[in-house]
């Protein structure tokens, strides 16, 4: 297949109705005139102007690489911007030092450290409150998303403001004069009145917030120059107060012990926080969004309402099924309507893959009503913007729904319900789970190895979150062919092993498959309760035809590899760490999995472990 995010110019083009074949003129034109992400480079109707409908598809461009960032790269940028609000602090009070206080000169270097962060792309708390709001106003992004992006990007800017507020304290870079003026300025605003704090507060939102949007209507750099220089000049000469430069200034008067930092927080900081929230909320995100006409999210996003989040997801984010809408599934919504046992099973390849999909077919035969769904993941490259245009969704559909006509084959011949659908996102990892949540999947099936996506992938939320409860029963399948005649399950007393042994017995059932079970002991003195326990375990689990192996040496990865010479597949079950997050992180303890030469199959059964219990395999 092709890359999925390739530029628009490699996109065909056809008219609907006549199917001819596409202008290169037009192709060149839609190159130019749409960025990679599908936002628009010029304005439709008058080139050097953007309506507030195309304004806003540009805005949507940029929301979705701010709120599907990960935390790390969140908070370093937004660490640099604080930095970068201190040289905006440092050069106003150095400034109104050295000129006796003048109100227009002292404040003309003021928009330095802003003009640093919005033309550098640094993720600032007030720039930031626009964008990822319209992703939630569409119901794109949930809300604790859009809380959960505030929050980082809020304790970067005030760790990189303290850290910077230190330094100027303690570090001799200002004069005393300076010094003095800066303690005056924490002072002033400790001092001033809640109410009008506030207020002042709701003001400069507004102008920060309106500079986002009239940032994206800008086409060039020159222009965003002259627009962020003269809004942010407008903060100090009309007395009003931003959020990371009020903090800054708290800090430094803390530091200097004439403040308790807890007084400035709730007297100062707060009022101010919630005057720029509201601010750039209330008076500009929301007017501006209510201007658009009802064409904008079928422009930024496709297939229109049918995408967007559910109002319990919208809500309550990831704990009702999803946060965020990931940019094309053309799934069925859910697993509504769906009965019996749900397999999904994704993939990177269709071309590659067809031994995962057998797996998960031969695994369905034996169920009752079971179905197959597989999800061709489609990851987008390098983290960018994340929007198409309609050409390019309908060629990726395309293009995946016939590289998936042998995957339906596959499905025909075991004779099990499947079905077929395609996702792009960059979430690679964190996708699958939203996929068997959405789908009410009882087990997922999923391949291992370098070449699959997921093998690098990130995920927004912590591996450890996402892993500690499984949304379905997990198969991971490194593939060196499927050949599933002579099986050899490692048993342990728990429910992975007791996973294994259901696809042993769908195996058996379906290939013919000769099974041994293989019980490690520490010593010969245990080999005659381990040859009890397997064969008890043997016929619990409905292999009473399989044979036994107990070994006494105690060291399972070496009885493992022993026995697994002449077998054709091994199943192996998770360690009570569990596997998912240990497979992302190159830990599981497992090496022999790398080491044999047969196909693996890893299982996972979706239990509810506590934190001591994944730390230390204890209950």
């Amino acid at each position: 297949m092709t890359d999925a995010d390739t530029g628009p110019a490699e996109s065909s083009r056809t008219t609907p109705d006549s199917g001819a074949p596409p202008d290169p003129e037009e192709s060149v034109r839609e190159a130019v005139e749409r960025s990679r992400s599908g936002a628009p480079a010029v304005g439709s109707v008058v080139r050097d102007r953007f309506s507030s409908d195309e304004i806003f598809q540009r805005i949507i461009a940029a929301a979705d690489e701010e709120i599907t960032s990960g935390s790390r790269e969140l908070f370093f940028s937004a660490l640099a911007a604080g930095f970068a609000i201190t040289i905006t602090f440092m050069l106003y009070v150095s400034l109104k030092a050295s000129t006796g206080g003048d109100p227009v000169v002292s404040a003309l270097l003021y928009p330095l450290g802003f003009i640093y962060i919005i033309i550098g792309g640094y993720q600032l708390y007030t720039e930031n409150t626009l964008p990822p709001v319209a992703l939630a106003l569409e119901r794109l992004a949930s809300i604790p998303a859009l809380l959960r992006n505030w929050t980082v990007v809020l304790a970067g800017n005030f760790v990189g403001g303290a850290l910077g507020a230190t330094a100027l304290a303690f570090g001799g870079v200002i004069s005393p004069e300076a010094a003095a003026v800066a303690a005056d300025l924490g002072q002033t605003g400790v001092d001033t009145a809640w109410w009008s704090l506030f207020s002042k507060a709701a003001f400069a939102g507004l102008i920060v917030a309106g500079v986002v949007w009239v940032e994206y209507a800008a086409r060039d750099t020159i222009s965003r120059l002259a627009v962020v220089y003269i809004a942010f000049l407008a903060i100090p000469l009309g007395g009003l107060y931003h959020s990371v430069v009020s903090f800054t200034e708290m800090v430094y008067l803390v530091l200097h012990g004439d403040l308790a930092f807890w007084v400035g927080i709730v007297e100062f900081v707060l009022p101010v926080l919630l005057g720029n929230t509201i601010g750039g909320v209330v008076l500009v995100t929301i007017v501006n969004y209510f201007q658009t006409t009802d064409h904008r999210l079928e422009s930024a996003r496709f297939d229109g309402i049918d995408r967007q989040l559910s109002l319990r997801e919208w809500l309550l984010g990831g704990v009702a099924g999803r946060s965020y809408v990931p940019l094309i599934d053309t799934a069925e919504h859910g697993g509504e309507g769906r009965e019996g046992y749900r397999i999904v099973v994704p993939i990177s390849n269709p071309r590659t893959e067809t031994a995962l999909v057998e797996l998960a077919c031969a695994l369905a035969t034996r169920k009752p009503d079971a179905s197959v769904h597989v999800v061709h993941i489609v990851q987008t490259p390098d983290r960018t913007p994340k929007g198409y245009n309609v050409d390019q969704r309908d060629r990726i559909i395309e293009e995946s729904d016939a590289l998936m006509a042998d995957i339906r084959e596959i499905a025909d011949h075991y004779d099990v319900d499947s079905r077929t659908s395609t996702v792009v996102s960059h979430r690679s990892f964190e996708e699958i789970f939203d996929i068997a949540e959405r789908n009410r999947a009882d087990l997922v099936v999923m391949g291992w190895g370098d070449d699959r996506l997921w093998s690098a992938g990130r995920a927004e939320r912590a591996l450890d979150e996402l892993t500690s409860r499984l949304p379905a029963d997990f198969l991971v399948f490194k593939d060196r062919g499927l050949d599933a005649s002579r099986i050899l399950l490692p048993v342990a007393d728990n429910a992975h092993a007791d996973l294994n042994a259901e696809v042993a017995r769908a195996l058996g059932e379906t290939a013919g498959s000769e099974v041994t079970l293989l019980r490690v002991v520490d010593d010969p003195d245990e080999r005659e309760a381990g040859e009890r326990f397997l064969a008890d375990w043997a016929d619990a689990h409905d292999l009473g035809d399989a044979e036994l192996v107990v070994d006494d040496s105690g060291d399972v990865e070496g009885a493992i590899a022993r026995e697994a010479a002449d077998r054709s597949l091994l199943l192996v079950g998770a360690t009570e760490q569990g596997l998912l997050a240990r497979l992302m992180t190159d830990s599981l303890h497992f090496d022999i999995v790398n080491e044999v030469n047969n196909s693996v199959v890893l299982a996972e059964r979706a239990t509810d472990r506590s934190l001591r219990r994944r730390l230390f395999g204890r209950p």
